[in-house]
């Protein structure tokens, strides 16, 4: 089966009839809103995002939705600051939707579902911070007899996975710190993603979103329970590969739909991933990299320095990750002769390669406004037990205890590009 056929095929099992996802879906928005009442508050940018909710608005109005408010609510800034998520509450409180319709990418999405998750607790907690962790908004929930409002995420970019997944990343901008709701509750109810949108997004938010999908993969499959593996192996071959080959096809051409829509299924992949198991170290790192790069280059940049430390006890894993990249002609050196740390370096060195090859950073140092402060500020994250969830999943827990003695060479290996610096447990 051809690659972009698995790709819908593991999709389609996955979310069944609540998404609708490829070429030319849009007016399922409006199929999907009309499921859940007559009207919908609808959050999108409506500048370079007009056509695209335009598109929207004409799908609600055809099936009989109407705007709350009779307007457009603004979206969420970059890396969803928690401002953005009290506007976006605020909206909510006073035009009563039946229903919530998100247009954008991670950030809009992510901001919406928090926005969702205080408009409807406030009364129980108001602010963001308590809901921070694993779990927490379905335990309120449970104790208040409260509902979220049906949440529909339209899908404008292939990043993240926010419209098929249980995660919301939230940023303080003073701090410079993101941190991150996990709970099914907050899975959007209903999702469209249609791929030719991605058409006219600019394409360095592509690499980013690309970078993003091979992060969610690669770190869930290092990562996974023994049992999970197999799920864990099938969606990440298919995701880096597709990733590995399409990406410098969009860099060529922009407009190329066959490469959009094969990104998009790549990353859409990615969001699947995230479901069956947990990111860990490259994702925990980016939250303190938000002031000066992308999350989806910071995972980008970090993902090679975590694999060197994580090989000696995945090295079967890792292999299998090595050899895809060696398929696409970014490794060539015989993994199967190699085991440790040389195994780890090797497939790290394929890793950075890729990332080279789409005109993206490789270490932390290349990045405008990086400084100690930043490895500073990701140890100290690394030990608040609001993220901790982020260190149990490493292939190599650590706790907080061992954060400087083993996560700190690895940032500073990410800061000059040197694998041999990284300290191995094994």
């Amino acid at each position: 089966m051809e690659l972009k056929e698995r790709a819908a095929q593991i999709l389609k099992e996955y979310k069944g009839d609540t998404y609708a996802f490829g070429l030319h879906v849009m007016d399922k928005v409006g199929e999907f809103a009309a499921q859940f009442g007559k009207t919908a508050l609808l959050i999108s940018n409506t500048t370079y995002l007009k056509p695209v909710a335009d598109q929207v608005v004409a799908s609600l109005k055809k099936h009989g939705v109407e705007l709350a408010g009779e307007r457009i609510v603004p979206d969420a800034g970059p890396n969803a600051p928690r401002e953005d998520v009290y506007r976006i509450e605020s909206y909510i409180l006073h035009f009563k939707p039946d229903c919530i319709v998100v247009i954008g990418g991670g950030s809009s999405i992510d901001a919406a579902k928090a926005a969702d998750v205080l408009a409807t607790l406030g009364e129980h907690t108001p602010e963001i911070d308590p809901y921070f962790g694993t779990g927490v908004v379905s335990e309120a929930l449970k104790k208040t007899g409260k509902k979220l409002l049906p949440l529909i995420a339209v899908q404008t970019s292939a990043s993240s996975g926010a419209h098929l997944t249980k995660y919301s990343n939230i940023t303080n901008p003073v701090a410079g710190q993101k941190k991150l709701i996990v709970d099914d509750a907050i899975i959007p109810d209903r999702a469209v993603f249609d791929y030719a949108v991605t058409e006219s997004m600019p394409v360095e938010l592509t690499i980013d979103g690309a970078l993003d999908g091979i992060a969610h993969c690669l770190e869930v499959y290092l990562g996974i329970a023994e049992e999970k593996a197999e799920e864990a192996r099938k969606i990440a071959e298919v995701t880096i590969e597709l990733v590995l080959k399409y990406a410098p096809k969009v860099l060529e051409n922009p407009k190329d739909l066959v490469a959009r829509e094969a990104l998009g299924l790549a990353t859409d992949l990615g969001g699947y991933a995230i479901m069956v198991g947990g990111t860990n170290g490259a994702h925990l790192t980016s939250f303190s990299l938000v002031d000066i790069t992308s999350h989806g280059r910071a995972c980008g940049i970090m993902n090679p320095y975590y694999t060197v430390f994580f090989t000696p006890a995945v090295e079967d894993r890792v292999r299998n990750v090595g050899e895809i990249f060696k398929k696409v002609g970014f490794i060539k050196e015989d993994l199967s002769k190699l085991s440790g740390k040389e195994l780890g370096i090797a497939v790290a060195k394929g890793m950075t390669a890729f990332s080279k090859s789409i005109n993206s950073p490789t270490t932390l140092a290349e990045l405008p406004g990086f400084s100690e402060e930043h490895i500073t500020r990701a140890l100290k994250a690394a030990k608040d037990p609001q993220l901790d969830m982020k260190l149990k999943n490493m292939p190599v827990p650590l706790n907080a205890s061992l954060v400087d003695e083993y996560m700190a060479p690895i940032l500073e290996a990410a800061k000059t590009g040197d694998f041999t610096l990284i300290k191995n447990m094994q």
